[in-house]
């Protein structure tokens, strides 16, 4: 349960960083309530999967899955770049982030 916690938790990351770009420096009062929440929901799904998953691991998984996700978001929805190295490299985080949580004890 406290991986899934966790994953959501990434997501939600991922949420309020998109978030940030809609915020126009959190002059729009919506999109920074957006991001407020989500940030709130993001840091509360980590403490509680950190209960379980030693906080190094934990951490570091929920920001991988949040710039991963962010990353996918930026390339599909804001015509960010999306060259061969790029994906390559997204690819290679995606690989890290499983390894820390089949290394997990």
């Amino acid at each position: 349960m406290a991986w899934l916690l966790l994953a959501i938790a990434g997501l939600f990351e991922s949420c309020w960083a998109v978030g940030i770009v809609y915020t126009k420096g959190f002059t729009r009062l919506w999109p920074t309530v957006f991001v407020i929440v989500t940030l709130a929901i993001s840091m509360w799904l980590l403490s509680l999967a950190a209960r379980t998953i030693p906080i190094g691991t934990a951490y570091a998984v929920w920001v991988g899955i949040g710039a991963c996700a962010t990353a996918i978001y930026g390339i599909c929805c804001l015509n960010e770049d999306a060259s061969p190295a790029r994906i390559v490299f997204l690819v290679l985080l995606i690989v890290a982030i499983a390894g820390l949580k089949f290394t997990a004890r």
